[in-house]
């Protein structure tokens, strides 16, 4: 982890106090709380077993207070996703609020967030909406399998699976990969989560600095935040997990954690407040 990662972290960490001294002392949970967990920019990073980010730090200081542990686990964004629909996960998260999860989980807002379209820089014209980039069927389009920005979204990587020129893969650092060397022409995510990825993988040095967005009106502002499972906590549990979520929710804690981590041009494309 860098340098600049560890002084975000100890910014972040000072900031949490406030938050937690909003939180009832009185409440707990019965049961530590299941969170299988992927790297997704800074809002969680998994190294070699250690789990750090916005989300993490954020559960590790206000969960004491509220008598809640969290037990996070590693596994590919994907499987993530899985476990939570079968109700063998108590929280999803970092995720953005769709009808789907929906059903499974309820949701509590944490940022504003979109994705947007993500290449280096180059002459290229501009792609001003979906139809133009499904025109454009010399583009390599690279995902990360398990992420979902909603209909549209899902609507446009089906059609590019259709006309073969769909890579997923796992995680967003093997994309950053991907992109620097020329194997796919863009992706879809949002900014924060690849400005994480690039800053912490050493084989794509200054393409931060390349980095080329563009947002399409079919993939607007959405919000972004944690869904608590509707089937695997009792209710009594659920709610000490919501009323934690919301009071951390409007300490603004979370975007705080991005603006103190991103450059305010991929802030300013990728997350605002809720």
């Amino acid at each position: 982890m860098t340098v600049r990662v560890h002084s975000f972290f100890r910014q972040l960490l000072a900031a949490l106090p406030l938050a937690a001294a909003a939180l009832p002392s009185h409440a707990d949970c019965s049961r530590d709380i299941a969170v299988p967990v992927s790297t997704t920019g800074v809002s969680v990073i998994v190294d070699n077993g250690t789990f750090s980010g916005i989300y993490p730090e954020v559960f590790r200081n206000l969960g004491p207070r509220a008598g809640c542990h969290f037990t996070f686990t590693s596994v590919p964004r994907a499987r993530q996703e899985l476990l939570f629909e079968s109700g063998k996960a108590d929280l999803l998260l970092p995720a953005t609020r769709t009808p789907a999860r929906d059903v499974n989980g309820i949701f509590v807002p944490m940022v504003g967030h979109r994705a947007v379209l993500i290449s280096l820089q180059s002459p290229r014209p501009q792609i001003t909406n979906a139809q133009d980039l499904l025109d454009r069927r010399d583009l390599r389009v690279a995902i990360v399998r398990g992420y979902d920005y909603g209909d549209a979204y899902q609507a446009i990587v089906r059609e590019l699976a259709r006309q073969g020129r769909l890579f997923t893969e796992v995680e967003p650092g093997a994309i950053a990969r991907l992109l620097y060397v020329g194997a796919v022409d863009l992706t879809i995510m949002g900014p924060t989560i690849l400005a994480g990825a690039i800053n912490r993988e050493t084989r794509v040095n200054g393409m931060l600095d390349r980095l080329r967005m563009e947002p399409i009106p079919e993939l607007p502002w959405q919000q972004t935040g944690v869904y608590v499972s509707r089937s695997s906590l009792t209710p009594d549990d659920r709610a000490v997990l919501l009323e934690l979520l919301e009071r951390a929710a409007k300490s603004n804690v979370v975007m705080e954690g991005f603006q103190r981590y991103h450059r305010p041009e991929i802030l300013a494309e990728s997350v605002r407040p809720r």
